[in-house]
């Protein structure tokens, strides 16, 4: 819980604080605002910069929150103008744009934060947050700036309290002042510098930058301002040696009037510490290029390392190999032992190849269980076979992940350079499928690209194919799990998860075919196939008289949109004569609804017969506010990520109150999602969130299991005994 202190700073920062929403993107417009007014913020919008500027002149904003790429002035060209005009206020850019090139620009542009679309709520919130505590302290600073000039010992407080390096120079070039900053910036006592020259602390490499930089004449534009350059700082640890740190230096000509001239008596000047900010920049680099959960390189980095390789290969004639590497039904971890799980296993078998190759060759985690290898200047095309051994022989030993051994294995292709083809785009798509040749043959096996390979339909056709068959056949299966009621452990509901038992396969994940079948067109008759043994199964549980109970479907924008989504669920309903209160629909928040008008007439229509709505991984869009308003809801599903970002002794950061507290004051029904141990179930039953469904109840099983479950209600709150002696 926040300290009453804390609660009252921040009404106090909130208190006439005005922030300008800009983006082209209406929805984008409703949601910053809706979710921003919704904790207590003042929030204006544009709907372009032109219109921006508009408001900037007539009313006193404090925060703009900015997209980048918009018609007509864009989000470069209003931080000029803002610049250009002198107008106060803070920028927080709010873009899509996944560059690292376009976040840097922005910082350098004068913005004080960067978040990218589409972000997490309790990422801006935390952002604007910062940035009104920020402008609110700025704001207090500049007043009490005013009240120390009146006076030389308040003047010389403000300085020396200055984060920055504050200096004075004669017209010589020489100290005559520093505030107590200069021992923490350069390592060295303010009184050992005075008489010293200021090239005594420039970097040698700087110092043709720094002259008559540093000590400026001119006292308006163009003084210096912002100029960048490095400090000499000496080591506290070792006063001989030195190190350099970047910083800003602000400067202008100090002037005393003689004999009724101004003559030119030193410089004033304020140098500000880069270090943070460069390191930020640095961190924004490493995370645009490297995968965040492995620290490998991704794609993008692997791409351009493949590319830079191809062209020495070409000046030399030399080899080069990708290797194309999936782990082996690894799925089946995630889903029966959870994502955080995965995750860990995901990062140790990084951490294994990387250890398997040299160190002019680069690993790259693309997504999910997917890695690229490149090996840059080898002998021969046998050297690649002979690295792809060493890393499948690599795999071979256990995993330990708390405290239980997981044996992994991978399926690899190989493609050689210039023999398998001469572009990155051409080496990737061949050792891909040369994966996939290895993966119907036997895990744990590589095979090298062949032309004969080529004749093979891709994998998006592939799985297009087979899930075809896979409808003709039934393989198709519907697990479920249990949303328990936690105070007394009853089962009040279940989730309907589909899984496929493939032939040769075994169990393919949803994630993995699912995207598939909704750009062919194919999620209709999934979805038909799902709602008819989902009835089924209602249809038994109703006559042999279990407790009743609400099931959960998940439903997709594809099958919303078909003309005979509302008959083909009311017709399953009347066939196995099951009731719509048993029925409960799951769209997701970030949905992407092609007619709402029609989506929420279908739903309302559905309502009319007792099937009620539920809005999945509520809080991961950033569109759920304008959602609540229209469609007709009745339940949010907390996203299982938030739900891992519990911390028992401490709510900071946590978005799970702020969701259970809208749900209640809309009147909704909530379930959490995700939940995985005991102290994430106590701190949701303190919060009055009392419907769940997890792990640490169970994971989703086939019908006949989930009917002994609901028979037997085993989910009842351990006993402090039980919780002390398992522990």
């Amino acid at each position: 819980m926040l300290s009453q202190q804390t609660q009252s700073d921040q009404l106090t920062y909130r208190a006439g604080c005005l922030i300008l929403a800009v983006d082209d993107d209406p929805a984008m417009r409703r949601s910053l605002a809706d979710l921003l007014a919704l904790h207590g913020f003042e929030v204006a919008t544009a709907p372009g910069g032109r219109e921006a500027l508009e408001v900037l002149k007539t009313r006193d904003v404090q925060i703009l929150l900015l997209d980048l790429h918009m018609h007509g002035v864009d989000g470069f060209e209003l931080m000029a103008c803002l610049r250009q005009e002198d107008l106060d206020v803070a920028v927080i850019v709010v873009s899509g744009d996944p560059s690292i090139d376009a976040a840097i620009e922005s910082m350098r542009r004068g913005a004080c934060d960067y978040l990218r679309k589409p972000y997490a709520p309790q990422a801006l919130l935390r952002t604007v947050e910062n940035a009104v505590c920020r402008r609110f302290l700025e704001q207090e600073n500049r007043v009490i700036r005013e009240q120390l000039e009146e006076s030389e010992q308040r003047y010389r407080f403000m300085v020396n309290s200055s984060p920055d390096l504050v200096y004075l120079l004669d017209d010589q070039g020489r100290f005559t002042f520093l505030n107590e900053r200069a021992e923490a910036m350069l390592g060295v006592s303010p009184e050992s510098l005075i008489g010293q020259h200021y090239s005594s602390v420039v970097a040698p490499e700087d110092r043709d930058a720094a002259h008559l930089r540093f000590n400026e004449r001119q006292t308006s534009w163009p003084a210096t301002s912002k100029l960048e350059l490095r400090l000499r700082r000496r080591l506290l640890a070792d006063e001989t040696a030195m190190e350099t740190i970047p910083v800003e230096l602000n400067a202008m000509g100090v002037y005393r009037m003689q004999n009724g001239e101004p003559q030119f008596s030193g410089s004033y000047g304020v140098a500000r510490d880069l270090t943070e900010r460069k390191r930020s920049e640095e961190i924004i680099r490493h995370q645009a290029y490297h995968d965040l959960l492995t620290g490998l390189p991704n794609r993008s980095l692997f791409m351009d390392r493949l590319s830079q390789a191809l062209t020495q290969s070409q000046r030399s004639n030399g080899i080069v190999a990708v290797i194309f590497l999936d782990l082996d039904r690894f799925k089946l971890v995630n889903d029966t032992l959870g994502h955080a799980t995965g995750d860990k296993l995901l990062g140790a078998v990084g951490r294994r190849l990387a250890a398997h190759i040299r160190s002019e060759d680069t690993i790259a985690r693309i997504g999910g269980d997917e890695f690229l290898v490149l090996l840059p200047r080898i002998p021969s095309g046998a050297d690649a076979e002979r690295v792809a051994k060493k890393l499948i022989d690599g795999l071979k030993s256990p995993f330990q992940i708390q405290a239980q051994e997981f044996r992994v294995s991978a399926s690899m292709g190989i493609a050689v350079c210039p023999r398998d083809g001469d572009t990155a785009e051409l080496l990737i798509r061949n050792a891909d499928l040369a994966m996939y040749s290895a993966k119907n043959r036997r895990n744990g096996h590589y095979c090298v690209y062949t032309r004969s390979m080529d004749a093979a339909p891709s994998r998006h056709l592939t799985f297009e194919r087979e899930i075809y068959q896979a409808l003709e056949s039934n393989q198709f299966e519907v697990y479920y799990q249990p949303q328990v009621h936690s105070p007394t452990g009853a089962i009040l509901g279940l989730e309907a998860l589909i899984r496929w038992n493939h032939p040769s396969h075994g169990q393919v994940a949803p994630s993995e075919f699912i995207p598939v079948a909704e750009k062919s067109g194919l999620i209709t008759e999934i979805g038909r196939a799902v709602f008819a043994r989902v009835c089924t199964d209602l249809r038994r549980w109703l006559d042999i008289k279990l407790p009743p109970i609400r099931l959960g479907v998940n439903v997709s924008s594809r099958q919303i949109d078909t003309r005979d989504f509302v008959e083909d669920i009311l017709g399953a309903l009347r066939k196995h004569n099951v009731p719509g209160s048993c029925l409960e629909l799951e769209i997701t928040e970030n949905i992407q609804l092609c007619d709402l008008d029609s989506v929420v007439e279908k739903l309302r229509t559905l309502n009319s017969h007792d099937i009620r709505v539920a809005i999945d991984d509520f809080g991961t869009g950033y569109s759920a506010l304008s959602y609540l308003r229209r469609l007709p809801i009745h339940t949010l599903k907390i996203d299982r990520s938030f739900v891992k970002d519990i911390d028992p002794r401490s709510s900071e950061g946590c978005i799970v109150p702020a969701i259970v507290s809208m749900a209640k004051e809309l009147k909704l029904n909530i379930i959490a999602e995700g939940v995985e141990t005991e102290d994430q179930r106590d701190y949701l039953d303190s919060l009055g969130c009392c419907l769940m469904q997890g792990f640490l109840f169970s994971a989703a099983v086939p019908a006949d299991t989930a009917t002994q479950l609901m028979g037997a209600s085993p989910f009842s709150r351990p006993s402090r005994e039980s919780k002390q002696s398992s522990s």
